[in-house]
C-alpha cells in the first residue's frame, strides 16, 4: 500500500541512469530485463545503447564426428554423430547436439549458425531424397519449417543471414550450381549460376542469376558471415557478398594467398562491426587481418604468430596443418582445432598461452561457432504451429 502511493521508484529514474544500472549485469539478466517493462525492452534494443549493455559471446562449437564401436570380428564400425563442446565452464549450459526438440527426420545436418540461430537440413525418409530446412533457436528451443526449393535436394552450400538489431526476420541463402540450375547438357564444372533466397518475413524464395560473374566456386565448408545486410562468403582467394534481396553484389579480395596451391582460405569472422580474416596459410604461422575500410578493400594486419610461438619445439608436425575455427579480437582469443586428436585449443594473442578445451578423435569439420540468443525472432514465435497444420 505504502509503495503504491509512493509510485514506482525506478520510473523516477531517467533513461541514462536506466541504461547504465542494467549495463553493470550480465548479458543474460539483461534478456531477463527486457521482460520487465516495455521501455525497459526499448532501452535494451535501442542501438544507441548496444555498445554500453553486454553482448552475447561464444558458448561452444557444434560439430559432427566418427562414433566407434568395436563389434569382434568386425572390427571397428563408424557412425556420423552430432557434438557440442563448451568453450569454458563458466556456467554457460550444455546444448544438446541432438537438438532433439525439432520435428523428426531420418537424418539432421547443422548447416550454419547466425547470431543464436541455427540452419539446419532434414533430411525425409522418401525417395528420391527430399528435404526441408528448419531455422532454430537452441536456448530456447523455438523453430520454423523452411520448405524446400525444387534445388535443395542438390544443393551443397546453403547459410544463414540473421542480425536481431536490423531486423527481427532472417533469410536463408541456396547457393545453385550450374549443373544443377537447369543445365542438363553441356560442361559444368560447379560455378555458382545463381542464388536462392528466403525470407521468413515474405515466407517465400525469390530467385536470382549470380552477379559475381562466371568461374565462382564454393565449397561445403567455406565460412559465412553476415553483417551490413549481405550475406559474406568465401571462396580461393575471395569474400563473395550478396543482400538479402539479391540486388546487390560484392567481390572482396582477401590480403594473401594461402601457403599452398591447393589450400582455401576460408576463416573469415565478424566481430565489433567488421570483418576479420585468419590466414592460417602463412608462410611463417598464423596472422589476423582486419578489413578497415570496406569499399577500398583495405585490410590491416592486426595480429601474427610464428608456428615455433603457437606450438612450440615440435611446430613442424602443425605447420599448414591447423584450422582456425573462431577467433575474438575483444577478448584478444583465438580458437583452432589441431593434432592427430583434433583438439580444440584456445590462445590468447598477447601472451599465446595455450588452453585445450576438448580432444576429438576422427573429426569432421566445419565447426560451428554458437553465441546463446536468449530472446527470439518474431520468426520464431509459434511458427511451426501454424506450418505443421
Amino acid at each position: 500500500m505504502e509503495r503504491a502511493l509512493m509510485g514506482d521508484p525506478l520510473s523516477k529514474l531517467t533513461d541514462d541512469v536506466l541504461v547504465d544500472i542494467i549495463s553493470r549485469v550480465s548479458y543474460k539478466s539483461t534478456c531477463c530485463c527486457q521482460c520487465v517493462a516495455r521501455r525497459w525492452r526499448n532501452l535494451i534494443s535501442h542501438p544507441d545503447h548496444r555498445t554500453k549493455l553486454h553482448q552475447p559471446t561464444l558458448a561452444g562449437f557444434f560439430f559432427e564426428s566418427y562414433n566407434s564401436t568395436y563389434d569382434y570380428p568386425k572390427m571397428a564400425q563408424y557412425e556420423m554423430g552430432h557434438y557440442y563442446t563448451r568453450v569454458s565452464n563458466d556456467g554457460w549450459p550444455h546444448y544438446h547436439p541432438s537438438l532433439s526438440f525439432l520435428p523428426k527426420c531420418k537424418s539432421l545436418d547443422i548447416l550454419d549458425c547466425c547470431n543464436g540461430l541455427l540452419l539446419c537440413r532434414c533430411w525425409k525418409p522418401t525417395y528420391p531424397k527430399t528435404l526441408d530446412y528448419v531455422v532454430c533457436n537452441p536456448a530456447t528451443e523455438k523453430w520454423m519449417i523452411v520448405p524446400a526449393t525444387n534445388w535443395s535436394s542438390q544443393v551443397e552450400v546453403a547459410r544463414l543471414g540473421f542480425d536481431q538489431a536490423a531486423s527481427s526476420h532472417f533469410h536463408v541463402f541456396e547457393f545453385i550450381t550450374d549443373s544443377v540450375w537447369g543445365h542438363k547438357r553441356g560442361h559444368h564444372d560447379g560455378n555458382i549460376k545463381a542464388v536462392g533466397i528466403y525470407s521468413s518475413k515474405t515466407k517465400g524464395w525469390s530467385h536470382t542469376v549470380t552477379g559475381w560473374g562466371n568461374g565462382t566456386r564454393i565449397s561445403s565448408d567455406s565460412k559465412s558471415v553476415f553483417f551490413s545486410g549481405m550475406l559474406h562468403v568465401t571462396t580461393n582467394y575471395l569474400v563473395l557478398a550478396v543482400d538479402v534481396e539479391g540486388n546487390n553484389w560484392k567481390i572482396i579480395h582477401l590480403p594473401m594467398p594461402p601457403c599452398t596451391d591447393n589450400a582455401t582460405p576460408k576463416d573469415i569472422f565478424p566481430t565489433q562491426g567488421q570483418l576479420y580474416f585468419a590466414n592460417n596459410g602463412a608462410s611463417n604461422g598464423f596472422e589476423l587481418w582486419v578489413l578497415e575500410n570496406y569499399d577500398s578493400e583495405h585490410w590491416t594486419l592486426k595480429a601474427k604468430a610464428s608456428y615455433l610461438e603457437m606450438f612450440g619445439t615440435n611446430h613442424s608436425y602443425y605447420d599448414c596443418g591447423y584450422s582456425v575455427i573462431s577467433v575474438r579480437p575483444e577478448e584478444n582469443v583465438f580458437f583452432i582445432v589441431c593434432g592427430n586428436k583434433a583438439s580444440v585449443v584456445s590462445y590468447k594473442m598477447d601472451s599465446l598461452n595455450r588452453n585445450v578445451i576438448d580432444d576429438i578423435v576422427w573429426s569432421k569439420t566445419p565447426y560451428i561457432p554458437y553465441v546463446p540468443l536468449f530472446s527470439d525472432s518474431e520468426s520464431l514465435a509459434d511458427e511451426h504451429q501454424v506450418l505443421l497444420q
